[in-house]
């Protein structure tokens, strides 16, 4: 049961912060969690995307925020080496 809420909740995560990127940048936001310290993990799918995604991690912390109120920070990392 825990389990799959864990994994429901990062699911309706990943969808509503895809919904606030551009078009673009939806496709390499590959993976997300909110930890439980508030941080907001986020998974690229290159270090290039990671980077690109790190521009838009401000808004994505706010948009977070709206439907999680625990999040107080954001990290970046690429799901390839």
């Amino acid at each position: 049961g825990g389990l799959a809420r864990a994994a429901a909740g990062r699911v309706e995560l990943l969808d509503l912060l895809r919904a606030r990127l551009p078009e673009e940048l939806q496709a390499c936001l590959v993976g997300c969690n909110l930890r439980d310290d508030g941080t907001l993990v986020l998974t690229a799918a290159s270090p290039a995307w990671a980077a690109r995604l790190r521009f838009e991690g401000p808004a994505l912390l706010e948009c977070c925020r709206e439907r999680f109120p625990a999040a107080a920070r954001v990290r970046v990392r690429s799901a390839t080496p």
